[in-house]
């Protein structure tokens, strides 16, 4: 039991990426239930349900998404980075494609307790996820194309997303609601600025057989593409909130927080090309969390 513990604080620290994980579950469910002006409460254990659903389903995807990355990395893992869990013999591939198996037997059997129809949606998301898994059959291709590689593996966050709402709307038996696509494609932009954002490094740091975007686009260029992938996630941050009346509160707290990323990233600069690129990937996080949570669990709390 313990080298599981060492896998996950190594490979998917579950005090990392809980908290964002339950924002971002709680947020679809809420979000949804402001745009029907629904009241959760009213729905009791079925809404307890719901959400324990989507937010459990959420943490698998994000753990699958993990999983499917050690296999497809396993060469290159092997070869450049042997310190990490899988190839130094920590755990095997065939102990974490069981543990991936099963997580699907758990989003599997929530779906069916809560409402079977979810199905319709989980298995597209499957099926995505499949494709991920195969780098879409196109591995050499992908990679030769950073950008190309880096939306279609995005996609996977709307996708995910789309699951976690219809554990409201279509469980309460509601139309998908328009507004429901900006929100979609904030999960879109706010995945993007995660994974520039943990894959900024200064010059030392970087590592052989490793892609990152600083290497992409140069040390100097790439944390102001990252501070530009902000700037249109609060764009489209604000357009969500309009469909549920908080656009200056979120032209607030946006604003406050991308005065931060300016910091952030000035810093970074100044320090240039000694500067740890650490602060973005926390600073990405943060962000995503708090964008969270002000498009769904606290306007709806201001309203209950």
């Amino acid at each position: 039991m313990n080298r599981w513990w060492v896998y996950q604080k190594e490979r998917f620290p579950l005090l990392g990426h809980g908290p964002l994980i339950l924002a971002f579950s709680s947020s679809a469910l809420t979000f949804s239930a402001l745009l029907h002006n629904d009241v959760l409460p009213a729905a009791g254990e079925r809404w307890l349900l719901s959400w324990v659903t989507a937010f459990v389903t959420c943490l698998v995807f994000f753990m699958q998404l993990r999983i499917a990355d050690e296999f497809k990395d396993f060469e290159e893992d092997s070869r450049y980075r042997p310190y990490r869990p899988v190839p130094r013999g920590l755990v095997r591939l065939r102990e974490l494609g069981w543990v991936f198996a099963g997580g699907g037997m758990v989003q599997l059997a929530l779906a069916l307790v809560l409402e079977w129809r979810l199905l319709f949606i989980l298995a597209p998301a499957w099926g995505y996820l499949a494709l991920m898994s195969h780098e879409f059959f196109a591995r050499e291709w992908l990679k030769a194309r950073p950008i190309t590689y880096l939306w279609t593996h995005m996609m996977i966050m709307p996708i995910v997303d789309l699951y976690a709402t219809s554990c409201h709307w279509l469980v309460r038996d509601l139309p998908f609601h328009p507004g429901l696509k900006w929100f979609l494609v904030v999960s879109f932009f706010n995945g993007v600025v995660i994974e520039v954002g943990r894959k900024l490094r200064k010059p030392a740091d970087e590592e052989e057989g490793v892609e990152t975007y600083s290497r992409l686009w140069g040390g100097r260029r790439a944390p102001g593409v990252w501070l530009g992938l902000l700037a249109v996630t609060m764009g489209f941050a604000v357009l969500t909130a309009a469909a549920i009346d908080f656009v200056i509160p979120m032209l607030v707290v946006c604003g406050m927080m991308l005065g931060l990323a300016v910091v952030v990233t000035g810093r970074f600069l100044r320090r240039f090309p000694d500067g740890s690129g650490k602060p973005f990937e926390a600073f990405s996080g943060a962000w995503t969390l708090v964008l969270y949570l002000s498009l769904g669990p606290i306007p709806y709390l201001l309203r209950s």
